[in-house]
């Protein structure tokens, strides 16, 4: 049985993810080489919300199923990266939580008219509103795999209807997953989380993605 459990709750976990035009080879590899996964995670699809900043690249904060999830950056080991949770919460939110927890993350002004709570739609039109900030839609259609004990997943990413591919491994022990970026043939290539991607796709950070 793996000690790395899918969808479990467990210590910050690392990660490597890159994006870019394709990776087939590597999913390739990566499917022959995974062990049996549950199959809820065969293939899951979900459609959310990221709010960026121009501000910001430490805090990614999404929106899916009407509940905000933010973590945070932590620090880099061996160009793998660790992000812990910040806050989790749902809409309608109150005025409080926002100007505490979520307003901070974005690193930039944002005045909240003084109402007590506010629905994901009013959240959204101050998100738009404001000449630093941007709410990018994303539609993920990820494919589970679990390789040498470290969760694994390929996933076709429309942002903006702009269509990407994403490959990842995610574990807390960093050998397993450099391990892992050798077996499936990701050496060299370019640790790229969503909040870099998205902000690449959209212009709001002139870089190419890893292909």
């Amino acid at each position: 049985m793996s000690s790395l459990q899918i969808g479990a709750e467990s210590k910050p976990r690392f990660e490597f993810r890159s994006f870019g035009q394709q990776f087939d080879a590597a999913h390739q590899r990566m499917a022959r080489l995974s062990v049996p996964v549950p199959e809820a995670v065969w293939e899951r699809h979900s459609d959310e919300v990221y709010i960026l900043s121009r501000t910001n690249d430490v805090n990614n904060t999404k929106i899916r199923n009407g509940k905000m999830d933010i973590k945070t950056y932590i620090q880099s080991v061996d160009g793998l990266e660790q992000w812990n949770p910040l806050m989790k919460g749902e809409f309608p939110m109150a005025r409080e939580m926002l100007v505490d927890e979520v307003v901070p993350a974005f690193q930039v002004d944002l005045r909240l008219p003084q109402q007590d709570a506010f629905t994901l739609d009013e959240f959204l039109d101050l998100v738009r509103a404001h000449p630093e900030l941007q709410s990018v839609r994303v539609h993920k259609q990820r494919f589970g795999y679990m390789v040498n004990d470290t969760l694994c997943e390929y996933g076709l990413v429309l942002i903006n209807g702009a269509r990407v591919a994403t490959i990842n491994s995610e574990s807390t022990e960093i050998e397993a997953i450099k391990k892992t970026i050798a077996d499936v043939g990701l050496e060299g290539v370019e640790n790229i989380n969503y909040l870099q991607a998205i902000k690449r796709v959209i212009g709001m950070i002139d870089r190419p993605l890893a292909n």
